[in-house]
């Protein structure tokens, strides 16, 4: 057993002061008790939130993350930087995705990330021969998260085509396909592979409409059920305006319409972006109950557009954050870029009302994250996983604040700076900023980069 005492923590009732926390030695949290004594317990350095979950990462674009920021005279879009995408990913190995993983997860950690989704679609070689072991990409990403300490739903993803209707895939493309059966044979590989370790659950992660026929999706999604009933199932969906306009031209009926006409969602899925949909489609979404994973820093910088926050939650819509493609990893500037978004749409301040501010904000996120994830996390009460982050009490930032101006401070005006130890699982993983592993992790990803780079 592990005792921990805060003058102030953020739980699900909202903020608590003189917070007793007993962790027990599976890595729960077996007890909170509020207006309690510090006697025996260890003194937290500052003010406690729930580890943030991150619903959606591809791990390897954390590396190639600034290096596409040079338009041409005509600008550029999400399809000139998929290109870029693909150049890459070409030369990638598994241990090459490792040390780029173990970097990235490093730093999300550090941050205030305890938990990550990660939308695995890079599975074979250069020349697109699968490996030998046909979980080996999937393998290295474990290993690297495994090192790091952070909390991972793992979905490999089924790729099949380059646009809607079954169009056979580019060249670009030939490390993301793989059959339907051969997923789901490596998804079954690594649930026995990893089924007693508590900080690891598998899904399925369909790419999108755009890359996955209508059979194949079915199919996917029965047998996923037969192997585990809950598991997350993760899609991207009307990221694009282009791609609205592909799914009407092909079936007559937006995005997000034909995958509720079509699929079972529910609960345990988690449709990625969802940023071109109509009032009808926001109601239809909030009411499936499945999460919408919104990614404001990658949709900025691919200028996807809007998401309609306020409207969706008015539907009672459920969400969380992702950092997608990396360009940012903070959560806190997921979740203002978030609001700030509502506001410049609005125009106006404070757009979300009583669910803006960065209380509502960042618990709404890990409730979402705790939901898309399928893992007890994103709170601090009994029962749930002990992903903790405790924030620099003495930063300015945080000087004369207390109750949901801590967490509106962290949000709007301090950031990932202000996380100083962060507790994943009931181990203590970055103390004073520091991670045990952050040289060793730091010089392979320089590594690995020299190489990439230097083709």
């Amino acid at each position: 057993m592990n005792v921990l005492f805060t003058e102030a923590a953020l739980l699900p009732s909202g903020w608590a002061r003189h917070v007793r926390l007993t962790i027990d030695d599976a890595g729960a949290i077996a007890r909170v008790e509020v207006d309690a004594s510090e006697a025996g317990a260890e003194r937290l350095a500052g003010p406690v939130v729930p580890g943030m979950p991150n619903l959606h990462s591809h791990a390897f674009q954390r590396g190639m993350a600034g290096l596409t920021e040079q338009g041409g005279r005509g600008g550029d879009d999400f399809w000139g930087w998929r290109e870029v995408m693909y150049r890459f990913l070409a030369a990638l190995q598994p241990e090459d995705v490792r040390a780029i993983a173990a970097q990235l997860y490093l730093e999300m950690v550090c941050a205030g990330y305890t938990a990550v989704g990660e939308f695995h679609y890079l599975h074979n070689a250069p020349d697109g021969t699968p490996y030998a072991d046909r979980a080996a990409m999937a393998e290295a990403i474990l290993d690297a998260a495994g090192e790091i300490g952070i909390g991972l739903t793992l979905m490999p993803s089924l790729y099949q085509s380059s646009s809607f209707g079954g169009a056979a895939p580019t060249p670009g493309q030939r490390r993301f396909i793989s059959g339907t059966d051969e997923i789901l044979a490596s998804i079954a590989r690594l649930m026995a592979r990893h089924r007693d370790d508590p900080q690891v659950r598998i899904g399925i992660a369909p790419h999108s409409l755009r890359a996955v026929p209508p059979q194949p999706l079915a199919v996917a999604i029965a047998a996923l059920r037969r192997l585990d009933a809950s598991a997350p199932i993760h899609i991207h969906v009307a990221e694009q305006q282009r791609e609205v306009d592909q799914c009407l031209a092909w079936s007559g009926a937006r995005p997000v319409d034909w995958l509720l006409d079509h699929a079972p969602v529910d609960e345990h899925w988690c449709i990625v972006h969802a940023t071109h949909m109509t009032a009808d489609e926001r109601t239809r979404l909030a009411r499936s109950g499945a999460v919408a994973a919104l990614c404001p820093t990658t949709e900025g910088n691919l200028g996807d557009g809007f998401f309609d926050l306020a409207e969706y939650l008015s539907a009672g819509g459920r969400w969380g954050i992702g950092t997608d493609s990396h360009v940012s990893i903070d959560p806190a500037e997921e979740l203002r870029w978030l609001d700030y978004g509502q506001r410049l749409r609005a125009e106006r301040r404070m757009a979300l009302g009583d669910r803006g501010g960065g209380t509502a904000l960042w618990s709404a996120a890990a409730e979402g994250g705790r939901q898309a994830l399928g893992r007890p996390i994103g709170r601090i009460e009994a029962g749930s996983r002990a992903d903790l982050v405790v924030l620099d009490g003495g930063a300015p930032a945080l000087y004369g604040r207390g109750g949901d101006m801590f967490a509106d401070s962290l949000v709007f005006a301090g950031g990932a700076k202000l996380v100083r130890d962060v507790m994943i699982g009931g181990r203590w993983r970055v103390r004073e900023r520091h991670h045990a592993a952050q040289q060793r992790i730091d010089a392979a990803y320089r590594r690995t980069l020299d190489r990439i780079l230097s083709r």
